[in-house]
Order: C-alpha cells, then structure tokens, then sequence
C-alpha cells in the first residue's frame, strides 16, 4: 500500500466518523492534517518516482562511460595480453614501442614492425650500467 493509499483510507475514515469540520475544533485540526498528509505524500511520491528516472539515467551515463573508457585507455587492454616474459623498448630509429620477448633477447636482434629497422638488444640491466658508470666516474 502506498503512501497515498494509506492517507486515503485515513481520510476514508475521517470522514466516516461525521466530523464536523466547519464548528468543530477537533473537526477543523483533522480535517486540516489529512490535508497535509496528501501534500506530504504526494512530495513523497515525486521524489521516489524522481529517484528511480535518475538511478536510469546514471545506468545509461555509466554505460556510455564505460565505452569511453574502453575506447580511451584501450592500449592498456592490449598490455594485459603480454606476460612478464615480455619487455617494452624502443626503437632507435623511428621511436616506436615494440614487445619484445626474451627470446628475441637471447637472438640478440629485433626487427621493428613499425620501420623494419633491425637491431642489436644487449641483455643489460640499468642499475648495473649505473653503477659501472659511477665506479668509473670515482676512479
């Protein structure tokens, strides 16, 4: 039973009990609370009926974020498909990022899909390049 429902019947029942509204003290305050009851319910109503069209349209913005999202952050996607065995470089010669494997690190060569250029990869870790250059800049 809704609100409006409920303030219906109560005012049902008011007026089954005969109620002088006009000389009647009593009658007039009744009569006067009942009405306020329908206002407050049928505010009430409004904004749950509001509430429900709003969650919809926030289901549709949520959707169309979503799609964006996708669409934007897309080559993020495409990274979860390489596991740890898989190293991102770049190209010397046109600035591409290529995947690289480790087993085109052993080979020692790696052909860009970008320009085609092939290079030598040297299987060497930054923090031991770092720290052979400072021991030889303390020398």
């Amino acid at each position: 039973m809704t609100i409006s429902e409920k303030v219906a019947y109560l005012k049902g029942l008011a007026e089954g009990l005969d109620l002088d509204t006009v000389k009647s003290k009593e009658g007039k305050l009744i009569s006067v609370m009942i009405g306020i009851l329908e206002e407050l319910a049928m505010s009430v109503e409004d904004l749950e009926e509001n509430a429900l069209n709003l969650g919809e349209e926030i289901d549709v913005l949520s959707d169309d974020l979503a799609d964006v999202e996708s669409e934007v952050f897309d080559e993020d996607d495409d990274m979860e498909d390489y596991d740890d065995d898989w190293f991102e470089v770049e190209c010397p010669t046109c600035g591409a990022d290529i995947m690289v494997d480790d087993s085109a690190l052993l080979e020692g060569e790696v052909e860009c899909p970008g320009c085609g250029a092939r290079y030598a990869m040297e299987l060497t870790d930054d923090e031991d390049e770092e720290e052979e250059s400072e021991a030889g800049e303390e020398e």
